[in-house]
């Protein structure tokens, strides 16, 4: 069992499904979680992490100008220190290439990469100082793009290569930076919704099943551990295998 009692993570997009599969496992792993949210506020955590002082919900829009820094100040202020972060808030918003607009590119850019870029650049100086890390949620269509997801796809191939920069040049200061690539991850209504699709991933993935938020958390858990102290400009592919199947 890893164990981060007494570090800091701060998780973006934590409302959501993978963001609370991320959020849970830090609280499990013993770390104190500054839940940042944006258009819904997250749900307050099972058990005692609430009512210990573990875990603190904060309202932030990340394309912001002064987002990054109400979130950063607000962790820090509260709980004297920052070890992880980890960029999970994104938007996924369909539109085919034909149509797509500029403004739709440009939205999808801003939330998935620029927040992303403004986030880290201003989490460093903190993590520099508990050799903390960063960890981005990227996709397996950073590879390969599904239709209608191309800015979608663009934006996820570009953070794991900001993510591979930031490894480069943040790594003197002792902070590492790594993404993680999730494939098709479950949610509630999803078989109901998306059955063909469902059945497809299913009988390609090697390991028969969907992902879990919880396996995207446990990778993010394992990359700010202390188990992952040499590992940076890394992409961390979480996707049951279905990536090693051949296309043709």
């Amino acid at each position: 069992m890893i164990d981060l009692t007494g570090r800091v993570a701060l998780v973006t997009g934590a409302a959501g499904g993978i963001g609370a599969g991320i959020t849970a496992a830090f609280l499990a792993a013993g770390a104190t979680v500054v839940a940042a949210w944006h258009t819904r506020p997250p749900a307050e955590p099972p058990g005692s992490a609430a009512g210990d002082g573990r875990w603190l919900a904060v309202p932030a829009d990340l394309t912001a100008p002064d987002g990054p820094d109400h979130l950063v100040s607000a962790a820090v202020g509260r709980f004297g220190r920052l070890d992880a972060l980890v960029n999970n808030a994104a938007r996924q918003d369909l539109e085919p290439l034909a149509t797509m607009t500029d403004d739709q590119f440009r939205a999808m850019l801003d939330t998935n990469l620029v927040a992303v870029h403004r986030l880290t650049q201003r989490a460093v100086p903190e993590l520099a100082r508990t050799g903390g890390s960063v960890v981005t949620i990227a996709s397996i269509e950073a590879a390969t793009p599904a239709p209608a997801h191309a800015h979608y796809a663009v934006s996820k191939a570009a953070v794991v290569m900001q993510a591979k920069a930031a490894a480069l040049e943040y790594g003197p200061q002792g902070v590492r930076v790594n993404t993680v690539s999730p494939g098709l991850v479950d949610r509630p209504g999803l078989a109901a919704d998306w059955p063909e699709g469902v059945e497809r991933w299913e009988r390609a993935a090697p390991l028969r099943r969907l992902g879990t938020p919880a396996d995207v958390g446990a990778a993010c858990v394992f990359l700010c551990s202390p188990l992952a102290s040499w590992i940076t400009g890394t992409d961390l592919t979480v996707d049951g295998g279905v990536s090693v199947n051949p296309h043709w």
